[in-house]
């Protein structure tokens, strides 16, 4: 095989959040050309994982605050790697966010990243969407018109997904969640709507349900086609085995740890410790 096809896309990361707490880490271990990566179900098995241009297709930058990674962006250009972030912004409240950034904080960041890179290189995550007595359908219908109209300009992507039922995470969320997909419809249907209004892309994250009548499409937040070969177009990548059925992420190498996310999260599921 040529070096073309042995090239990897880096997820930076699904287990933590390094630019909002890891970026100087990143930023040293790029410069030393790689990092290890302990297996997440065997902390004895590591990887060394190569970081050189020569060596990676891209990275996907999974966050809820970019700002510390912000002044670093011109020396990945410089160095010509590829690059794109899947951004988490939707303000729960503290009982379930107890330490994200403030919605306007976060409001802020996401544009200021977006015009320094570019609105298609920044994709707004609205995952998971939580139902319940205290985060009613209304509470979501005014929280998405308030985002879409902030936002606009800033993106072109909107993922969702809907909150999966996990022991670990059943336990610390508040009682009443609504696990069932379609009892969101309401809120799928709303944004829908304002994807349309204001020109947005919207794809699912991991989701069975068919939600192709009001526009919404299965998505791969990991996404070959976010990145090319100068103007050769990139191989195809093949699914990711090791992720959920109904993902539609091609393969990469996630150089994250699980337990290291500082903002506490309650519907976590690379947290277990809180």
């Amino acid at each position: 095989m040529g070096a073309r096809s042995q090239k990897r896309i880096i997820s930076a990361s699904r287990r933590t959040d390094i630019p909002a707490f890891y970026a100087e880490w990143f930023m040293e271990r790029l410069r030393a050309g790689y990092c290890t990566v302990a297996n997440p179900y065997n902390a004895k098995q590591i990887f060394k994982v190569s970081l050189k241009p020569q060596d990676v297709l891209g990275f996907v930058f999974w966050t809820r605050n970019a700002q510390p990674l912000l002044k670093y962006l011109p020396e990945l250009d410089k160095k010509k790697y590829q690059y794109y972030f899947q951004y988490t912004l939707i303000g729960y409240p503290r009982q379930i966010e107890p330490y994200c950034p403030s919605l306007d904080s976060a409001i802020k960041v996401f544009k200021k990243l977006s015009r320094a890179i570019g609105k298609e290189q920044v994709i707004w995550r609205y995952d998971p969407i939580l139902l319940s007595n205290k985060l009613p359908q209304g509470w979501h219908i005014k929280r998405i018109s308030y985002l879409m109209k902030a936002l606009k300009g800033y993106t072109e992507r909107l993922v969702i997904s809907f909150i999966d039922r996990y022991r670990k995470i059943e336990r610390r969320m508040p009682k009443g969640i609504v696990y069932d997909p379609a009892a969101y419809d309401k809120i799928t249907r709303h944004i829908a709507d304002q994807a349309k209004k204001y020109g947005l892309q919207v794809q699912t994250c991991a989701e069975k349900i068919d939600l192709s009548e009001y526009g919404i499409t299965h998505g791969k937040c990991i996404d070959d086609k976010m990145f090319h070969q100068g103007t050769v177009p990139s191989p195809a990548l093949k699914k990711d085995p090791y992720q959920r059925e109904a993902c539609g992420c091609v393969v990469s190498k996630d150089i994250g740890t699980n337990n290291t996310c500082r903002f506490g999260c309650k519907y976590c599921y690379a947290s277990s410790h809180f």
